[in-house]
This record gives structure tokens, C-alpha cells and sequence, in this order.
């Protein structure tokens, strides 16, 4: 069943799929995305702890692992099944993201990041300006840009993968309302070369 508001998955997905519309694009975010997070949770690895708990293999329960709570139980609202997947997904990038920074330490784990977050986010505006010949959705919905696109690409995976829906006819609605979304944005960019 659809839900309203800020758990109104059809309304989220059909927006960034209608930033997310060719094949190619698609493909690089499925490939850029959960890295991003990953190496994220790499470097919020460094942030003061925010509880002092004894945890098993130093971690720790700092911002990193905030966003990681937050992130989850975000997904998990949208949809409960892929979105416990999704869940499931950003803890384990905050484990294996804390492991990593401990090994690396702070002196070359930016370094290791800030590299992989210029790769990551410049594969991605290829993908818009060579392929998708459209801005990236963050331009106009920054949040949803850093806190939907993991979901959505997985999402778009399961889809891909095994037919996943959120509910029946989601895939169908969502169709319906990105190529409207589309012809509309092409309209007004024609609208403006005249």
C-alpha cells in the first residue's frame, strides 16, 4: 500500500527516476552509489563518540553509526522488506568502513577516501551529462539525493534481478509518473530555446 509524506516511496522513486531514466546511467549509479556510503562510514569512522559502550573490534558509536541508524531505519519505513535489505547493507558498510579506517588510520584513510569519492561522484555526472543529457537529481533535492540513492539503486537492482515490488503495480505507477516527469522537463527545456 502506498504511504504519504516522506514514506511515499512511489513519489521519491518516480522522482529520481526521472533523473535516472537511461540504461547507462543507471549502471554507473549501481556501480558508484553504495560506494559512496561505504566510504563515507570510512571516514565518519573519525568522528567523536557520541556513547561510550564497550563494542566488540573498537567500534564505536559515533556519528558514523548515527547516520548508519538513521539510514536503516529509513529504509526499512519506505519498505519493509527491501528496505531491511537496504538496512541490513548500511551496517555492514559502517562495520567493515570501521575496520578499514582502523587499519588505514586518519592519515590515509582521507586520502583513500576523498580519491574514491572524486572517482565515485565523477563517474556519476558522466553518466548525467553523457548519457543521461539531464542534471543530477541532487541540483534540485539535495536530501534526497545523499539519503534515497542507496535505496534506489538497490531497489532497482531487485527490480532488475527478480521483478521486486514495493507493492503490485508499483512499477507500473512509478512508469507512468517518470515519463510524464520526462516529457514535462523536456517540454520546458524546449520552452526555453525558444
Amino acid at each position: 500500500m502506498a504511504k504519504i509524506g516522506l514514506f511515499d516511496l512511489e513519489k521519491h522513486f518516480s522522482f529520481y527516476g526521472a533523473y535516472h531514466s537511461n540504461p547507462v546511467n543507471i549502471f554507473i549509479h549501481m556501480l558508484f552509489v553504495w560506494p559512496i556510503l561505504f566510504t563515507s562510514s570510512v571516514i565518519l569512522y573519525f568522528t567523536p563518540t557520541l556513547v561510550h559502550v564497550s563494542l566488540p573490534n573498537n567500534l564505536v558509536l559515533n556519528y558514523g553509526f548515527l547516520f548508519t541508524v538513521i539510514y536503516a531505519g529509513f529504509y526499512v519505513c519506505l519498505d519493509v522488506k527491501a528496505g531491511s535489505l537496504a538496512g541490513l547493507m548500511c551496517f555492514v558498510c559502517w562495520v567493515f568502513g570501521s575496520f578499514l579506517a582502523q587499519h588505514l588510520g586518519f592519515s590515509l584513510a582521507w586520502k583513500v577516501v576523498l580519491a574514491a569519492q572524486l572517482f565515485c561522484w565523477t563517474g556519476q555526472f558522466i553518466g548525467h551529462g553523457v548519457f543521461e543529457k539531464r542534471a543530477p537529481a541532487l541540483l534540485d533535492n539535495l536530501t534526497q539525493a545523499f539519503l534515497m540513492a542507496p535505496f534506489f539503486v538497490l531497489l532497482e537492482a531487485l527490480q532488475m534481478a527478480f521483478g521486486y515490488e514495493p507493492y503490485p503495480g508499483f512499477h507500473a505507477r512509478v512508469k507512468a509518473k517518470v515519463d510524464a516527469n520526462i516529457k514535462e522537463w523536456k517540454e520546458s527545456k524546449q520552452k526555453k530555446k525558444l
